[in-house]
């Protein structure tokens, strides 16, 4: 789970004048698999046949080098195939 990039998370309070006011706590910094694994199972919204349990093999499947370079990979060939298109329709 230390893996991925760490996210504030508030916690959200009433003030004297009925104000919501949203704080950051260094309690509430996690990761977003870890704020997932913080929710009730009922909450997590995760689709059918996923669970918890195999997004947290598939987080420690690749160091964050490598998930880098997979996403960098895959925007260069996104882009490639926008600028390709682009190139086609002005032709």
């Amino acid at each position: 789970m230390d893996r991925m990039r760490e996210g504030l998370f508030p916690e959200q309070t009433i003030d004297a004048k009925d104000k919501i006011r949203a704080t950051y706590p260094q309690a509430l910094v996690r990761t977003p698999l870890e704020k997932l694994h913080s929710l009730p199972a009922r909450a997590r919204g995760l689709k059918p046949g996923i669970t918890l349990q195999g997004l947290l093999i598939e987080a420690r499947a690749m160091s964050d080098n490598e998930a880098a370079e997979q996403l960098q990979k895959a925007r260069s060939a996104l882009f490639a195939t926008i600028h390709r298109r682009s190139a086609d329709k002005a032709a």
